[in-house]
């Protein structure tokens, strides 16, 4: 719960700096004015569970509402569900989320405990050193899944080839608590005797390092679609963990399609 309320002053303090921007916008303020909604889906060939060896097709939602005005210079498939509050075209910030499906209790992991589905909620920060390079980070709290925290921070380079037609890739690395790692990773004592693998208890720290890439075509002036990869190693408590020392594998490998349509409105 202290790691909760942390989050929640850090949104209470990013509404406090974007107020003085929503005022004098008419009388639904910032809700006023013009608006956009991406929608779409993803679908790729990644690991079963994260840390499995075992790779199977599966696919996810796209979903990112903002307020228009200026142009997103540069947008991610790793970039989870966002609202921007504050965006000056050079620096975003805001509120976003991540839906989490639930890991059964199945096959190499049989014995362990189911994880259940939920979501994570948190905040975003992005900026731009130069005109074709992107930083963005994300912490974000677990909801009914885990109660653990996550943080994801990645840097893309990004280069038009043609005016349709982009690259772009960089380094990611992520972090967690020790709820988070318990939750994917840990091990009881009951369910090391359930199921043959040996008990482990997790802590807090660096998640993975990588590295991704995309190629995006920007098909007509609301249609983008994208072809990507990524590539991870586990480290820490995740490295560590006994289930992907005796079931899985450190190195997790994704390769992808997307396709997502720009809806624009007004408020």
């Amino acid at each position: 719960m202290r790691s909760f309320g942390r989050i929640s002053a850090a949104v209470s303090a990013l509404a406090l700096v974007s107020g003085p921007a929503m005022a004098g916008e008419g009388a639904f303020g910032f809700l006023s004015g013009d608006w956009y909604l991406t929608l779409g889906a993803t679908g790729m060939v990644a690991p079963r569970f994260e840390g499995s060896k075992k790779y199977l097709f599966s696919a996810q939602p796209i979903i990112s509402l903002g307020k228009a005005g200026n142009d997103v210079r540069f947008s991610s498939r790793n970039d989870n569900i966002s609202l921007a509050l504050i965006d000056d075209g050079g620096v975003r910030a805001g509120l976003n989320g991540k839906i989490i499906f639930g890991r059964d209790a199945e096959h190499e992991l049989q014995g362990l405990h189911d994880v259940r589905w939920g979501g994570e909620i948190g905040g975003f920060f992005e900026f731009y050193p130069t005109d074709w390079m992107r930083a963005r980070a994300e912490v974000r709290h677990g909801i009914r899944a885990h109660s653990g925290i996550v943080a994801d921070i990645a840097v893309d380079a990004f280069h038009d080839v043609t005016p349709d037609i982009r690259v772009s890739g960089g380094p990611r690395v992520s972090f967690a608590s020790d709820d988070y790692f318990d939750t994917y990773y840990g091990v009881s004592a009951q369910e090391a005797a359930a199921s043959g693998i040996s008990q482990y208890d997790p802590s807090g720290g660096m998640r993975s390092a990588g590295v991704g890439g995309a190629i995006t075509w920007k098909a007509t002036d609301n249609v983008t679609a994208s072809l990507f990869t990524e590539y991870s190693r586990l480290m820490g408590s995740a490295a560590d963990s006994t289930i992907v020392k005796e079931r899985g594998s450190r190195d997790q490998l994704m390769i992808g399609v997307s396709t997502s349509y720009r809806f624009d409105f007004k408020l």
